[in-house]
């Protein structure tokens, strides 16, 4: 659990590099923000010292010059697209961007509906957003895009798409996930700004991969892993490496898709500004790492969790074989197997020896604690128990919560909750232990141990409930599973 990144630094140093693009482009700068504005747990467990909400209060430190347009693309509103960490559709998703932008201070002025050909969905979800307030504009397909450039860069093609009305000089264009048509938009608004005599410049923030690190390193390893299902590739920057002779790292899907961007700049400006993908990005991650020895092995536990993630998937259908091969791969790439992850076979070996879940975490000194599945507990709420005891010095057979005060719980949930599980998830042992820090100074000091679990790692023998899941990622606790479900049945909360 050491730091292994500079998190102040890098404030200083992304906020200083974004002004001095809006310098280079003479005062507007459309710049297409990749991954996660908010809560951006992957970079915070592979470079450990990064907030996850670093990137939003760098943002913060530019807001008298930035604004925000959000982008979504139609089809994902007329098939009710989901985000898979936070289960909520695009749609929603789009709303809740926009309460936690102006949460910040930050102005957004606007929603982009990007291949829009007059879905009932999206028209429908336009008079809403009209009805909030919201400034609302349309983009729209284009036959033949991106190879058809003569057409592209026309007004018969970005020149139909409704021009989006600025006003600061950092325009952040951003959205609710991949495919939205972000750059599109990035590069409409070029081509609008320069019929009507605007200076504007394009640039492109995504965290990974980091440019300047090797390209096996570990973090950009684990960029692959995350994106797998992407199938996207890290790879040398071919044209980097050509125009300046150094080697540089990026992903397939920039390199593939470069020469039609430089084409297009070549269209609106006369020529292009960049020489490469790498030369497009303005993010300076890389140059924050202070330990790299610890987010390397950081990142080498992604990979593993990535694998079980998607071990897990699998089993729900949500991924196939080829997923799972790729992150197996990974792993042989990096050195690496699911036996460094120390709590996955002590787990396990709880598991074999009761013969039912268990489940163990890694505590900060480095020593495993397990819980295993009784008639009052399950396993993740016993081992909550047993590690906030340990961590507190308490004596392993202190009863923090006595069957006294459980027993009553049980009969609520089954008698009359109309659950079929008496035992206590780890949301309801919480609020007990909670209960009973108001009388007892023992479960208080447990209870103020709960934030030296951040960042602990956890493995459980089964698939967890939805509940437990949402507990242990709310405690900041990076949980992997064995791909089986406690019971046979085939519908699984």
């Amino acid at each position: 659990m050491k730091i292994g990144f500079d998190n102040e630094k890098y404030l200083k140093m992304q906020s200083e590099r974004i002004k001095e693009r809006i310098g280079q482009f003479g005062g507007k700068l459309y710049l297409e923000f990749g991954g996660k504005l908010f809560d951006d747990y992957h970079a915070s467990r592979v470079l450990p010292g990064f907030e996850p909400d670093s990137k939003i209060n760098m943002l913060v430190q530019l807001k008298d010059d930035a604004e925000i347009i959000l982008v979504i693309n139609a089809g994902d509103i007329e098939k009710n697209k989901v985000r898979g960490d936070l289960g909520i559709t695009y749609d929603m998703d789009v709303l809740r961007l926009i309460d936690a932008f102006r949460g910040y201070g930050l102005y957004v002025g606007g929603v982009v509906l990007t291949c829009f050909s007059g879905q009932p969905g999206a028209v429908a979800y336009r008079k809403k957003l009209e009805q909030l307030g919201l400034k609302v504009y349309q983009h729209y397909p284009i036959e033949g895009y991106p190879a058809n450039i003569p057409l592209i860069v026309s007004d018969e093609g970005y020149g139909k798409n409704d021009y989006i009305e600025t006003k600061k000089p950092l325009v952040v264009i951003t959205a609710p996930g991949p495919g939205s048509g972000k750059m599109a938009v990035c590069l409409s608004q070029l081509y609008h700004e320069h019929k009507r005599g605007i200076k504007a410049g394009y640039a492109k923030f995504e965290t990974f991969p980091i440019w300047n690190l090797p390209l096996r390193h570990p973090v950009n390893v684990a960029y692959e892993a995350a994106t797998a299902d992407l199938n996207d590739v890290n790879m040398i920057d071919p044209f980097h490496l050509e125009a300046y002779g150094e080697t540089t790292v990026n992903y397939n899907r920039d390199v593939e898709v470069f020469p039609v961007l430089r084409a297009m700049f070549e269209q609106i400006y006369g020529n292009s500004p960049y020489q490469s993908p790498t030369d497009m990005g303005v993010n300076m991650a890389g140059n924050c790492i202070i330990d790299d020895a610890a987010t390397r092995e950081a990142s080498c536990q992604e990979i593993i969790r990535r694998y079980y993630s998607a071990l897990c998937d699998r089993r729900k259908g949500n991924c196939g074989d080829d997923c799972v091969f790729k992150l197996e791969l990974l792993m042989k790439q990096a050195g690496i197997s699911p036996e460094d992850r120390p709590v996955i076979a002590a787990a396990n070996a709880l598991a074999e020896q009761t013969g039912a879940p268990a489940v163990a975490v890694s505590l900060p000194d480095g020593s495993i604690v397990t819980g295993k599945t009784s008639t009052l507990l399950g396993a993740s709420s016993a081992m909550l128990l047993n590690a906030l005891k340990k961590l507190s010095g308490i004596e392993d057979e202190v009863k923090l919560i006595a069957p006294t005060i459980i027993e009553p719980i049980q009969h609520l949930k089954v008698g009359h909750l109309g659950n079929h599980n008496p035992r206590l998830h780890t949301d309801e042992i919480l609020i007990a232990l909670s209960i009973c820090a108001a009388t007892d100074p023992l479960a208080e000091r447990a209870m103020e141990q709960l934030d030296r679990l951040k960042g602990c790692e956890v493995h459980s023998t089964v698939i967890l409930s939805s509940v437990d899941d949402r507990i242990f990622h709310k405690l900041g606790m990076n949980l992997t599973c064995e791909p089986m479900y406690q019971t046979k049945k085939l519908f699984h909360k």
